[in-house]
């Protein structure tokens, strides 16, 4: 297929979180509510329903608009709109709608069936990556999450605005599919998602063991924490390139004592030496 007709814009999927627990009323609640705060959200920008392309997904909507909106727009009073459309139909439900939005931009063909192009594949697998699960999962009390790709967050979310809160959101790698990718989570009202493991306070690149660490940028400089790992409990090294003595570690009365070469780190009353060789209060 040519693309030849594919033109960059802006992509958002949502997916309704817990859908396939529903029946079929609480399905069309579901839906309904959903198209909703889509369109409020939408409206509150002034897309009008020409200006987006929407697809229904079941228990999701896929949707690209026009190259003319600005994508600051979607990132800040979009998202903004979105969360408190959502919260306002949830307020005293015991059956809540709770979304997930992927977002992304890049090339996107419209082949008369529908949307085509990686810029749409990478918006709905972020949204619907495990790690954006996790993320809900642990989220309990969270109405809205939203998945930002790399490209997008470097080039408009970092850039702030009016209700654009870059800060707000945290970095992680996902893997999903074919997809292995940067991309940054984001949950409105709150100062920072549940994500394991990364603090988001640094940008961060894949490892070579497929982990992740902090990327140097700038002058290249050492980053706070850099520097050799901690030593390890063994046989004391001598000579002049022998490393710090090794840390030993005794439990007193409840508490961590931690000796550093001639040093007690805490106090405690005493220790005695147990007969099978170790160290206890």
């Amino acid at each position: 297929m040519s693309s030849a007709g594919a033109i960059h814009r802006l992509v958002v999927f949502g997916d309704a979180c817990g859908s396939g627990t529903l029946g079929i009323d609480a399905k069309k609640r579901m839906r309904a509510a959903m198209y909703a705060a889509f369109g409020e959200a939408y409206a509150a920008i002034g897309v009008e329903p020409g200006a987006v392309h929407q697809e229904d997904r079941g228990d999701g909507i896929l949707g690209a608009l026009n190259p003319d909106v600005p994508p600051t727009l979607v990132v800040g009073r979009w998202i903004d709109t979105l969360y408190e459309s959502v919260r306002e139909h949830n307020a005293g439900r015991d059956q809540r709608l709770r979304l997930r939005v992927g977002m992304n931009a890049g090339l996107v063909l419209d082949d008369g069936k529908g949307l085509v192009g990686r810029a749409v594949d990478l918006a709905c697998r972020l949204c619907d990556s495990p790690t954006a699960k996790g993320v809900m999962a642990t989220a309990g009390d969270a109405d809205l999450l939203v998945v930002v790709s790399e490209w997008l967050y470097d080039n408009v979310v970092s850039e702030g605005g009016r209700y654009v809160e870059p800060g707000h959101y945290r970095r992680a790698r996902v893997h999903h599919k074919e997809t292995d990718e940067a991309a940054w989570f984001h949950i409105p009202r709150w100062p920072a998602p549940p994500l394991d493991g990364d603090s988001g306070d640094s940008r961060r690149d894949p490892g070579e063991d497929g982990g992740d660490r902090p990327t140097r940028t700038g002058g290249g400089g050492p980053r706070t924490g850099d520097g050799p790992p901690p030593p390890t409990a063994g046989p004391a090294a001598s000579g002049p390139s022998a490393g710090p003595a090794p840390t030993r570690r005794y439990t007193a009365q409840g508490d961590l004592q931690v000796f550093e070469r001639n040093t007690i780190h805490g106090g405690f009353t005493g220790i005695r030496k147990d007969r099978d060789g170790g160290e206890s209060a």
